[in-house]
């Protein structure tokens, strides 16, 4: 077969007449510019630019109540400035790629950054609830289309030698950037007023803005490409994806499925998330390359990451709602906490690096060491007890310094390290979405788990101790049904009584969620040793 090919190159090719009408030539895709400290600055600014919308992204969650308070807002509406931002986050980062390869990766960045600063300077001036709402939800889709920007340009710029660092710094985005919101957005508060939590992304976007406009090439408009646009991809992924992240992080407050809205959120998700994906797999411009799952690295990594990052957000959220329930601290008192978490990160991310980077070392046993630490720290949360404080809680986070690092660098390894440049928006856009839904599903997870457990031990603490033999026994002779004049006593009394068992239920949950949480770094483990199969670094040490 080779013999034959060799003698047909050697024959004169037959001359072809050109047709009358030809069409017009396609213009080739961009050549791949060497990388340069220019260029170097430019992915660092879109780095800044995702860490930003990280920091952006906890603004709702760790300030809500005093901002509820500052701007007239009830509780369940307050919810919702949560709801609207993640669920348009997690649908932009599946629709970003198509926008970067149309429009050229760099305008899209410097708009996206420039909307998301623009709406933070508009937001505390909204003149009503809806007004607030879209301007999260307008926040929420610019947030969202930068994550797909960083891993798209990381891929086509960066050369072999260096691939490696440029996955460690996007790890930054899952690791340091989330644990480095809540200590920026309680600083802010507490020093400036609610008006800088809004605006703490100004200034960060801007310089965003100048380092991006400098460093990263201007790829050609291609507006060929609206001829084949995926409308119905759009029409169907788009809302439901919004629809299935709003429904997790409403079920609990809504009952989940005893609510009519959860069910159908989840049904008419569902469906139009369904015929997406039937979609994707037979359109010639897709979204989605559905058929790259067939790659076991990447089917296993979507899965991993979501799991992980689930853990990644227990381990954060438990150690809040514990010293903010139990406890009583503010969001600045637990600043401490989660900077020792995200700090050291800074040097744990290069040392975890460095060692994936050797050809000897294999990067599954590097991600099983990361799972083995991060269940050591919900087993050693399982022993919370109502006498922890904030130091406990910093002690099973320094595990999480190492665990979180070594997690996520195996995982982006064996996602990216066998595609080529072209391959980065199509994986970019599949992994940041589901990187994105992990943390609805963390925050479902906690609060269905939290309500369950929480009813269950409520209800067992006062079958076991007796309602009544509590009250006569311990409280003393002026509560009761005659207690007369007493009452108010008996009031006093009650209210004391519920505390201590929502207390004490709430520390009973933090060691179940603990407890189970074990079990999804358990199932990660089984799927590490049976689905993917080893990668190598780009121009490996050898040692």
């Amino acid at each position: 077969m080779n013999a034959l090919d060799s003698v047909d190159r050697l024959q004169p090719a037959p001359v072809v007449p050109e047709p009358a009408n030809p069409e017009p030539p396609k213009p080739a895709p961009p050549a791949m510019a060497p990388f340069t400290a220019k260029i170097a600055i430019g992915l660092s600014g879109v780095l800044l630019a995702v860490l930003v919308s990280g920091f952006n992204e906890h603004v709702t969650e760790t300030d809500l109540a005093d901002l509820r308070g500052a701007m007239g807002i009830g509780y369940d509406d307050g919810t919702w400035l949560s709801a609207l931002y993640e669920a348009f986050q997690v649908a932009a980062m599946a629709f970003a790629p198509w926008l970067g390869m149309t429009f050229g990766f760099r305008r899209v960045t410097v708009a996206a950054v420039g909307v998301m600063a623009l709406v933070g300077v508009l937001s505390p001036f909204a003149p009503n609830l809806p007004a607030l709402y879209l301007c999260r939800a307008v926040q929420g889709y610019a947030g969202g289309t930068l994550p797909p920007m960083l891993m798209t340009v990381a891929l086509r710029y960066l050369s072999p030698g260096i691939k490696i660092w440029g996955l460690g710094a996007y790890a930054l985005t899952a690791t340091f950037g989330p644990n480095m919101g809540t200590p920026l957005a309680a600083f802010w508060f507490e020093s400036f007023g609610w008006h800088f939590v809004f605006w703490e992304v100004v200034p960060f976007c801007l310089l965003a803005i100048v380092m991006v406009e400098y460093g990263l090439p201007q790829d050609p408009l291609r507006l060929e490409r609206f001829r084949m646009f995926d409308w119905r991809g759009f029409l169907t992924g788009f809302p439901g994806i919004c629809f299935l992240v709003i429904a997790l992080m409403q079920g609990d407050r809504l009952d989940w499925f005893n609510s009519p809205v959860i069910c159908h959120l989840m049904v008419a998700g569902t469906f139009l998330f369904a015929l997406f994906l039937v979609n994707e797999w037979f359109h010639p411009m897709p979204f989605f390359r559905i058929q790259m799952l067939g790659a076991r690295n990447i089917a296993f990594s979507l899965i991993a990451i979501a799991l992980v990052l689930m853990m990644v957000s227990v381990t954060g959220i438990l150690p809040g709602l514990y010293l903010g329930e139990v406890r009583g601290y503010r969001p600045l008192d637990m600043m401490p906490m989660s900077l020792a978490l995200a700090l050291p990160q800074l040097v744990s991310l290069p040392l975890v690096t460095v060692l994936c980077s050797f050809r000897r070392v294999d990067c599954r046993w590097v991600m099983a060491t990361g799972l083995l630490l991060t269940a050591a720290t919900c087993w050693a949360g399982t022993f919370v007890t109502s006498d922890w404080y904030r130091g406990n809680f910093i002690l099973l986070q320094a595990l999480q310094v190492f665990a979180q690092p070594l997690t996520t660098m195996p995982i982006l390894m064996m996602v990216t390290l066998k595609l080529g440049p072209a391959d980065g928006p199509f994986i970019s856009g599949m992994f940041n979405m589901t990187k994105g839904l992990a943390g609805a599903l963390a925050a479902a997870y906690v609060d269905a788990m939290a309500t369950w457990r929480e009813h269950t031990h409520s209800n067992i603490l006062l079958d076991r101790f007796g309602l009544d033999r509590f009250t006569f026994d311990r409280l003393g002779p002026n509560v009761g049904p005659n207690a007369g004049a007493g009452g108010f006593e008996t009031r006093g009394a009650m209210a004391s009584l519920e505390q201590a068992v929502h207390a004490q239920s709430l520390v009973l949950t933090c060691a179940d969620i603990y407890l189970a949480t074990i079990s999804i770094a358990g199932l990660i483990l089984l799927l590490l040793a049976i689905v993917p199969v080893r990668v190598y670094p780009p121009t490996a040490v050898a040692r």
